[in-house]
């Protein structure tokens, strides 16, 4: 009994001596033990400076007035960690059974610098004093095993955030609060982040399995969610230092402009319908080289749906090659048109095409192709059913190929361009078959009172930053040939029958035009309209960029005034909104009856003796005569 009473007494007396050694150290001692832990831990030059505390039960720590762990030594600026306020604690008893268990490190107001190169080199990739990738204390002496160690948790508070990724821009973020707990060394560490990239809080947390191996470069199970005031992200997959991630994400917004300025994407106004409010998930997978795939892809976008996939490149600008199918897709916020909250709209109205500028900046986001299938697609001023489009897009200049149009009864194939390069411009050449000509050019030009189903062609380039500026800059040429149609306000017959054209339809065989184009002006001197008992030639010019119109259409009855035909111009003219339609009677009596006229006037200038002028009019010649004949009475009450 009283061999065992001596064991717990020896027992007892080397506890105390243990304990009341730690006592005995100056804090210089305990100082350059922890800056040695962490020299060890990270493989990093650490330096513990100014004026030193320390702490001893249950916790032996340290606090110093300044703190600074260094830099890769690739990196170009400056150490990784540095701060002016600092304190370490570690378990002493931890520390008694041969174990660093740093219960905390603190920093207020550090400056933290991370630096990657395309190489994979990552600044926060340590290594321990030997130069291995790994996180446990390097040896001592080469006989002595490595002694397990722990970070329990680190605070950092409104601290300098300086991201240098080498092919990007410098990002440094201000304010920014971190914390790590990490308990047990062969457990999670949940990390949980504020900070404010453009002056609104954004936070991010974190939980990482097995965050040993994580910090030693392996891929390990995460979750991670990043939340603003206009919505968050979830990811939940695998992750690693080196760059790799992989899992399921989600990304709801309810402003997704304030989401993205919030990350310090700068402003963004997003048309309805086109992710202005969304709700995606998918499935990606991002190499340490920054190369991104997305898979099994649903993105609610705010009244438009996409499914598909996409592979792209985040070096630089985005380089993208997607796949993406929707249902009935409405464009027609991006096409500048109404969408019904506070949008511009691009159909003619009586005060004239939107002046508002237009946003095309959106064009020098990325580059790459997206071939994009629909049911049914809304650009606004163009309605299209089953469609499938490649747009290609290369420094601002997309172009959508045609590859399968089904609009208007028929088939339009060609492109359509819109270049931001050098200032904002369209253009396209479009061919359309089998098309019904009435709703196309009702939506088109506002113009209801056509129909007929015809083959068109056309080829337009416009300039300008609103879509007033583009139409009235408008350029190009094209064709048109109909079938059998009508016209609706005139009726030709009763044109030619009274002169009254007040209403009614005519309805033609065939009609033919070509056109030209020039500063928004249309013009067209080659119509030709075929009917049962006339024929119809047309010549005028339409105001695209004014919305007016000045054409004249001159139908000629076949069978009439002895079988040589009777023609009566019509005027169409004035604004879209309420054009006149007026017979030229004038010009209708110039046409038809110039010979009866001559001689008509031939028999009155013999019968009254009368001698015109060069020049004369017989009805000026006629007044002369008049005068001259009533002066010389006059003057014979003189005589």
């Amino acid at each position: 009994m009283k061999w065992i009473i001596r064991l717990f007494g020896l027992l007892l007396l080397v506890i105390v001596v243990a304990v009341g050694s730690l006592f005995l150290l100056p804090a210089d001692r305990i100082a350059k033990v922890a800056a040695d832990q962490l020299r060890n831990l990270t493989g990093r030059d650490v330096a513990i400076t100014g004026d030193v505390g320390l702490t001893f039960w249950p916790v032996l720590g340290v606090s110093a007035g300044g703190l600074e762990v260094g830099n890769a030594s690739w990196a170009k600026d400056g150490a990784m960690l540095s701060a002016a306020n600092a304190a370490i604690g570690v378990d002493a008893m931890a520390l008694i059974r041969g174990e660093i268990k740093i219960t905390n490190i603190e920093a207020q107001s550090p400056t933290i610098r991370l630096e990657q190169r395309r190489d994979g080199r990552a600044s926060w990739q340590f290594t321990d004093g030997g130069g291995a990738a790994q996180i446990e204390t390097a040896p001592t002496a080469p006989a002595s095993a490595p002694r397990p160690l722990t970070i329990q948790r680190l605070n950092i508070t409104d601290a300098t955030l300086i991201y240098d990724a080498e092919g990007s821009d410098l990002v440094r973020y201000e304010g920014v609060d971190l914390s790590l707990d990490w308990p047990e060394r062969a457990g999670p560490a949940v990390i949980n982040a504020a900070l404010r990239p453009a002056g609104e809080r954004v936070t991010v947390n974190a939980t990482i399995d097995r965050f040993d191996q994580f910090l030693n470069g392996d891929v390990r199970p995460l979750q991670a969610r990043v939340d603003t005031k206009g919505g968050g992200a979830s990811l939940t997959g695998r992750a690693g230092l080196a760059g790799a991630v992989a899992g399921d994400i989600w990304v709801k917004t309810s402003d997704t402009g304030r989401f993205l300025a919030s990350l310090g994407e700068g402003a963004v106004d997003l048309p309805q319908g086109l992710g202005r409010i969304m709700d995606v998930r998918a499935q990606l997978t991002l190499t340490p080289d920054r190369r991104l795939a997305i898979r099994e892809m649903t993105a609610d976008l705010g009244g438009n749906t996409l499914r598909g996939a996409a592979d792209i490149t985040l070096n630089g600008t985005p380089d993208i090659n997607a796949q993406l199918s929707a249902g009935a897709l409405n464009l027609a916020g991006f096409a500048g048109s109404d969408t019904g909250e506070g949008g511009t709209s691009a159909a003619p109205a009586p005060s004239g095409w939107s002046k508002a500028a237009i946003d095309a900046s959106g064009l020098a986001a990325f580059n790459g192709e997206i071939a994009l299938k629909a049911d049914s697609i809304d650009l606004g001023a163009l309605t299209l059913g089953p469609t499938r489009v490649l747009l290609r897009n290369d420094k601002s200049r997309m172009v959508a190929e045609l590859r399968e149009i089904n609009a208007y009864d028929g088939v339009i194939s060609g492109e359509f361009v819109v270049n931001n390069r050098g200032g904002l411009s369209v253009g396209g050449k479009l061919a359309a078959q089998g098309v019904s000509m009435q709703p196309l050019l009702q939506q088109t030009a506002g113009l209801s009172r056509f129909r007929g189903t015809g083959d068109a062609e056309l080829s337009f380039l416009g300039s300008g930053q609103t879509l007033d500026a583009i139409m009235r800059s408008l350029g190009g040429n094209g064709a048109v040939n109909v079938g059998r149609g009508s016209i609706e306000g005139i009726d030709l017959d009763a044109l030619m029958g009274n002169f009254d054209v007040k209403g009614g339809t005519t309805v033609f065989d065939s009609l033919g035009a070509t056109f030209a184009i020039e500063n928004g002006v249309l013009r067209n001197t080659d119509l030709l309209m075929l009917l049962p008992n006339f024929t119809a030639t047309g010549t005028g010019q339409v105001g695209l960029g004014a919305q007016t119109v000045d054409y004249t259409v001159t139908p000629k009855a076949l069978r009439v005034n002895g079988d040589r035909g009777l023609a009566v111009p019509v005027r169409i003219f004035g604004p879209w909104s309420a054009p006149q339609i007026k017979p030229d009677l004038q010009a209708a009596l110039d046409l038809n009856f110039a010979s009866e006229k001559a001689k008509a006037q031939q028999k009155l200038e013999e019968k009254l003796g009368i001698q015109r002028q060069d020049g004369q009019s017989v009805e000026d010649a006629v007044k002369d005569k008049v005068e001259d004949k009533l002066k010389r009475e006059l003057f014979k009450i003189f005589d």
